[in-house]
C-alpha cells in the first residue's frame, strides 16, 4: 500500500497557506487556522490530533475534506502495518466516504480485507476498482483469485480470460486457467453409455428325433 508523507499533506495545503493573508470572514479564517494546525500535527506524526483538527476544519469549510481523507489514509496505513486491521478498515472507510472515486483507497482497503479473509468485502472493493479502472489487469487478477477461492469457477474464468486477452503471457492467469479447466473437467458428468435395444428372444432349437 502506498504511504502518504507529511510533506505531501503540507503541499496539498499550500494553497490554503498562500491564501491565509487574504481578507476572510471569521469562520473561514478559523477553518484555515485549524487546518494548518492539523497539517502540522500530521507532519509531527500525531495523526490522531491531525484527524480531529482536519475534521473540525472540514466541518467549517468543506474544501479541507481532501486533506482529511489523506490523513485518514495515512493513519489507516499505520494501523494496517501494526496489524490493527479493524481500525485500518474504519479509517479507509471514512476516507472513501470523502473520496469515493479514489481507486487507491479501495485498493488499500481491499488489501486489509484480504488479510482478514473477508472475501465478500474484498470482492466488492475490487469490483468497484474495476468500474473505476476497467482495463487494470491487476484488479481483474485479484478478483479472479477471489472468485476462485469462493469456488465461483465461471466468474473466475471470465475474469481470467479478460486478463489473458490484455496480457497473454500473464503467468498468474495462465496457471489459474489450467486449474479452473481441471475443476470444470472434474465437474462434467460422465457421458452415459448408449441405450441398447432389448435383445429379441431366439426361437428354441429344434429337437433331434
Amino acid at each position: 500500500m502506498k504511504k502518504y508523507s507529511a510533506l505531501t499533506l503540507i503541499m496539498a495545503l499550500g494553497i490554503c497557506i498562500s491564501q491565509a493573508a487574504a481578507p476572510r470572514g471569521g469562520k473561514e479564517n478559523e477553518a484555515n487556522k485549524v487546518a494548518l494546525e492539523g497539517a502540522e500535527a500530521a507532519k509531527n506524526q500525531d495523526l490522531n490530533k491531525a484527524v480531529d483538527l482536519l475534521r473540525k476544519a472540514t466541518d467549517m469549510d468543506h474544501k479541507y475534506a481532501d486533506e482529511l481523507a489523506a490523513v485518514y489514509q495515512r493513519r489507516a496505513y499505520n494501523f494496517a502495518k501494526n496489524q490493527q486491521l479493524q481500525q485500518a478498515m474504519q479509517d479507509y472507510t471514512e476516507a472513501i466516504k470523502i473520496e469515493p472515486k479514489d481507486p487507491r483507497i479501495y485498493e488499500q482497503r481491499a488489501a486489509v480485507e484480504m488479510k482478514l479473509r473477508d472475501y465478500d468485502k474484498a470482492l466488492a472493493d475490487y469490483s468497484e476498482l474495476i468500474k473505476l479502472k476497467p482495463n487494470e489487469v491487476r484488479y481483474l487478477n485479484y478478483r479472479a483469485y477471489i472468485y476462485e477461492v469462493k469456488d465461483d469457477v465461471q466468474n473466475s474464468m471470465a475474469d481470467t480470460e479478460k486478463v489473458l486477452k490484455q496480457d497473454p503471457n500473464n503467468q498468474d492467469a495462465k496457471t489459474r486457467k489450467q486449474r479452473l479447466e481441471q475443476k470444470l473437467a472434474e465437474r462434467m458428468p460422465l457421458t452415459p453409455p448408449p441405450r441398447a435395444s432389448s435383445p429379441k428372444a431366439s426361437p428354441p432349437a429344434a429337437k433331434t428325433p
